[in-house]
């Protein structure tokens, strides 16, 4: 696929966004989750060629190139491997799914009710090594944790200037700002966000365009005049701590978002199946969360 049938398909597939990018701190709960404890590993190599291994299984899986993934969002060390004989980048182009690239560096400390992204000096570096291996987007995650009108208008502006230094780089940006489902103020949180969104929006040349990936609204339809938005691509919504089920049923509330899950893709696979047991229970979990998707 080139840069420009990524794009279309981006825009108007039918389907959702697979999130492949536990980074470290994330990768031993992931491996966890797939039956494979801490003990079974010594170091990071070994961490990292069993989160690699279970990633490379689920992109060879017959379901995964079904039509119904529209892309992968991936870990660095994920888009620097191979899958299939091939990088991975280009064997999931090969399968239909455009990648993505997880770049920021992690999370600082709260303040003002949110966490904002690590400073990240090499993120042009890491864009450009993305461009070579076939990339076409990216994806950066802060979280807000109350309806403090500072730190979220802060973590959204963060967002925007980190999304413009990607835009230079000639891939698009997915903006991540998570609202954590479980802040009981959450409601009032998510239209102060909403407005900050709007004004970034606003301030981009109408040429550029991003995507943004935020949990599903306490209210149904918040977001619905963004996935409108002349400057937005694509928003996509997380299954946030949801069980499958759980976010699948929220998501199918929002028309105009699709899904960009992890936990809810992932959540029911196991090392120890057989092969044609994994590839049935992930086409199980492709087939609902994409049910939600195009509800």
């Amino acid at each position: 696929m080139t840069f420009d049938e990524m794009r279309d398909r981006i825009a108007h597939g039918q389907g959702f966004i697979a999130a492949l990018d536990q980074s470290g701190g994330s990768t031993p709960k992931a491996l966890r989750g797939y039956g494979v404890e801490e003990g079974d590993w010594e170091g990071d190599e070994q961490m990292f060629g069993l989160i690699h291994e279970m990633r490379q299984r689920i992109i060879e899986a017959p379901c995964f190139g079904n039509g119904k993934v529209l892309g992968a969002i991936l870990f660095e060390k994920t888009m620097e491997g191979t899958s299939g004989g091939k990088s991975v980048p280009a064997r999931l182009k090969e399968r239909g799914i455009v990648p993505f690239l997880k770049v920021d560096k992690g999370l600082e400390d709260e303040r003002e009710g949110a966490q904002l992204m690590k400073q990240n000096p090499n993120l042009e570096a890491m864009c450009a090594r993305a461009k070579d291996l076939g990339v076409f987007g990216t994806k950066m995650r802060s979280v807000i944790k109350s309806a403090n009108p500072v730190g979220i208008k802060e973590a959204v502006r963060q967002q925007f200037a980190e999304g413009a230094r990607i835009l230079s780089c000639g891939l698009v940006p997915m903006l991540e700002p998570e609202y954590d489902i479980t802040s009981a103020d959450r409601a009032e949180g998510e239209k102060i966000m909403l407005e900050a969104i709007e004004e970034g929006l606003e301030a981009l040349p109408e040429s550029q365009q991003v995507m943004l990936k935020l949990s599903i609204p306490k209210y149904a339809g918040l977001y619905s005049g963004l996935t409108k938005h002349p400057r937005v691509l694509r928003v996509v919504a997380l299954s946030g701590g949801y069980s499958t089920e759980e976010a699948c049923s929220e998501l199918a509330k929002n028309p105009g978002m699709i899904a960009s899950f992890s936990r809810g893709l992932l959540q029911d696979l196991r090392k120890q199946q057989s092969d044609e047991e994994f590839d049935g229970t992930l086409s199980s979990a492709i087939d609902r969360i994409h049910a939600a998707s195009v509800a």
